[in-house]
Formats: structure tokens, C-alpha cells, sequence
């Protein structure tokens, strides 16, 4: 109920009515795997510098269909940020404005279910632009890929101290580590731990 109440609220508040998409019927069958590349860790702050998000559907991750957006950067990126994500100011020629960003992202995740490792930070982070530009917070579904590990992991080790970290669910699962760390890899990565956790079977990436 109260989802629903905040969805109506949300709905009530978009000032751009070519986004109502968002709020249509969930697409069951198709979930959105999606990571940020920031230049810090306050959503307050901070800016996006890159979106990478890829398509599940069934149990194929559609890589064929991924996105990988970089965006222009107001200010020069920090030492740590080229520390941490590989992205120097001149590797973003190509990159598009915020506004593009964000609507590009928009239009390719449409209203299905969002899935990530530290979501609630992406999800912060997209938000602080989509409230800006369009009056609302993201309407979709979300689900956090290390809450799912860890109500496994603590089903067989109850009194332990379960490791959440992104490389160690990764070789725990036994899920091969892309060698690139970037937004696209980070999702494609997140996209198989969730698949994992959550058919325990086989499953297929569709590569371009």
C-alpha cells in the first residue's frame, strides 16, 4: 500500500509528461542491471560520469543491447576519481550533457525492475538528476544483488560473518572477474551475480 501511495504522489509530480512510461505495468520478464561511475560518494555533491546498464531477459543477459554512457564534466575529474575509475577528463570527447544522459537512460530502462550492487547509491545518484529535470524520484521497482547473497549465505552459516564485498561474492559464486573496471563491466558483472544467485542454474550472456 504505501508503495503505492508513493507512486501516485511521484506520478502526481512528473512535469514532463513524455517520461509517464515509466509508471506503466512492470515488464516481469526483463530486469535493468545498472552501475554509476561517480566522482565521489555523496549524491549531494557529486556528479555522474558514467552509466553502464544491461537487459536480463529470462536467463540471457542481452550485452548486445547494454548501454554505456559517459557524461560531460563541468569541472576537471579529481586525482582519485582517475585513481579509482580509469576516466581522465580527456577520455570524455564523446561524452553527451547530463540532460541527454539521464533521458537516454530513461528511455532504455522504461518501467522494469532495477537490480545492483549498492543500488540505493545509483539509484540516489540518477535521482538527484531526475528530480531536478522532471520532478520525480526513480518509480521502479529495486532489488539489491548483495542482500540476495547474504539471505543465502546466512541460510548455511547463520553465526557468520558473511563478506559483501564486490570481488568476494563475485569468486564465491565462481563468476569470472572482467578484466576492465568500468560502469558497463561493473553491470554485466552485477547482471551475472544475480542470475546466479537467483536461477542457481545455467544461464547464457548474449555478447555483440
Amino acid at each position: 500500500m504505501f508503495r503505492a501511495l508513493k507512486q501516485k504522489w511521484n506520478r502526481k509530480h512528473l512535469t514532463d509528461e513524455r517520461f509517464s512510461f515509466l509508471f506503466d505495468p512492470v515488464h516481469e520478464d526483463e530486469i535493468i542491471v545498472f552501475d554509476c561511475e561517480t566522482t565521489g560518494l555523496n549524491p549531494k555533491v557529486d556528479k555522474i560520469i558514467s552509466i553502464g546498464a544491461v537487459k536480463i531477459k529470462g536467463n540471457k543477459i542481452l550485452t548486445n543491447e547494454a548501454i554505456h554512457i559517459f557524461v560531460k564534466q563541468e569541472t576537471q575529474i579529481s586525482h582519485e576519481s582517475i585513481t579509482i575509475h580509469q576516466i581522465r577528463h580527456c577520455d570524455l570527447d564523446g561524452a553527451i550533457d547530463s540532460q541527454e544522459a539521464i533521458e537516454k537512460f530513461l528511455y532504455y530502462i522504461g518501467s522494469r525492475k532495477l537490480v545492483g550492487y549498492y543500488l540505493e547509491f545509483d539509484v540516489a545518484m540518477i535521482n538527484k538528476y531526475t528530480k531536478k529535470m522532471f520532478g520525480i524520484t526513480l518509480p521502479n521497482k529495486q532489488e539489491e544483488v548483495s542482500a540476495i547473497y547474504y539471505d543465502k549465505k546466512i541460510a548455511t552459516i547463520p553465526q557468520g560473518n558473511i563478506d559483501l564485498r564486490f570481488d568476494t561474492i563475485l569468486e564465491d559464486l565462481e563468476l569470472p572477474k572482467l578484466q576492465t573496471h568500468d560502469a558497463l563491466n561493473d553491470a554485466v558483472m552485477t547482471a551475472m551475480m544475480y542470475l546466479k544467485l537467483t536461477q542457481m542454474k545455467s544461464f547464457k550472456i548474449i555478447r555483440r
